[in-house]
């Protein structure tokens, strides 16, 4: 029977008797590390998922957190890093960092987990993770290196594949026409303005706004985005992206989508997204994956190219238009300048024009092409 004192998290009831006390009591750790990140305003995804990578460590040891030493945690990371499809750097880092905060709060005498263990099965828990077997932070990106942005050639023949799948449609009368027009506008948006899937598919056409400096471009003059990346255990980050002259274009693109496009899908008049199914639901984060690939895949260009590439071809290009670095890093809502900089990769051209411009500053000389 559990002693008079409770456990810190409320779940030990007095006058019971578990017939599984080990178990009773890492399940009183989780509830009580799950009130924890509660109360810090984590989202509950976040919180389910460190929940499960916990129970799936505990799976792999066949022991309770208490139990837990730094050498089962080696095996398991070891173990992670093996087989047909390895995990990469940084989700393994990822995960030793959730079980470091899990242990951190099992060794926090503000919980009183080191007494009760200590108590009732006379070992306490200890951190499995530290200094020398973690993996260490050596670079500023760690991402996929095949997401880089796209060239302007593969920019065009994106937008081309996206406008001709649509007119193919069209010329054979089926079903399916509105719906590839809609991809195409819709990829030419995340183009045009940077944004991430979130952001995209959770427009609304009030986020449509006027630039007075811009009256030309009419009411797609700047963009409202309310769902932009959250800081941890914070809301959406909220910015305004100004349409830049360079993407004029795409007040044309949005002026046809909304008024020859999205009127044909069903309820759009009660609906307040801005991107449409056909049965006049928001669009998926999924559909807009599946919408780049279908163009990516029609166009052939690189395989390994996802969505978000265009949000780096954005930064790279606004660098290239020279456009200041902090203006860059406001457009698409960057923390730091840092950040920023892992998205740019310039073209040799323009790296090329700078060289020339330099030549000619210092020297007063134009810089000399080769024979072909």
């Amino acid at each position: 029977m559990l002693d008079p004192d409770p456990l810190p998290s409320r779940l030990a009831a007095r006058n019971v008797i578990h017939l599984d006390p080990e178990r009773a009591v890492f399940d009183a750790m989780l509830e009580g590390w799950r009130a924890q990140q509660t109360a810090r305003y984590l989202k509950v995804p976040t919180i389910k998922a460190r929940e499960r990578l916990v129970r799936r460590f505990a799976e792999f040891t066949g022991q309770y957190p208490w139990q837990w030493t730094p050498a089962e945690a080696e095996a398991w990371v070891s173990e992670l890093r093996s087989g047909v499809k390895p995990l990469t750097v940084s989700t393994l880092r990822g995960y030793e960092i959730d079980i470091k905060m899990f242990c951190e709060y099992l060794t926090d005498t503000r919980y009183q987990w080191m007494t009760k263990c200590e108590e009732r099965f006379g070992v306490t828990p200890r951190q499995v993770f530290h200094e020398d077997n973690s993996i260490v932070h050596v670079s500023d990106y760690e991402g996929d290196a095949g997401r880089r942005p796209l060239t302007y050639d593969e920019v065009q023949a994106l937008f081309d594949a996206a406008d001709g799948l649509a007119a193919r449609i069209r010329a054979r009368r089926r079903k399916g026409a509105a719906q590839a027009v809609r991809d195409a506008a819709l990829l030419k948006c995340v183009y045009a303005y940077g944004l991430r899937r979130r952001e995209a598919v959770m427009l609304d056409l009030v986020d449509l706004r006027r630039n007075a400096k811009l009256p030309q471009l009419d009411r797609f003059g700047a963009l409202s985005v309310r769902y932009g990346k959250a800081n941890r255990g914070g809301p959406p980050k909220r910015r305004t992206v100004l349409t830049v002259p360079e993407m004029g274009w795409i007040a044309e693109t949005l002026a046809h989508y909304l008024e020859e496009v999205r009127p044909a899908f069903c309820s759009s008049r009660s609906s307040p997204a801005l991107w449409l199914t056909e049965r006049g639901t928001r669009m998926s984060r999924r559909a807009a994956n599946e919408a780049f690939c279908t163009a990516r895949d029609a166009a052939g260009i690189d395989s390994t190219l996802d969505l978000h590439s265009l949000r780096h071809s954005y930064v790279t290009h606004l660098v290239e238009f020279d456009y200041p670095e902090r203006f860059i890093q406001e457009q698409v809502g960057h923390s730091f300048s840092s950040t920023t900089a892992i998205y740019v990769g310039v073209s040799n051209e323009y790296r090329n024009r700078l060289l020339t411009q330099a030549i000619h500053t210092r020297y007063g000389l134009e810089l000399q092409e080769e024979p072909r």
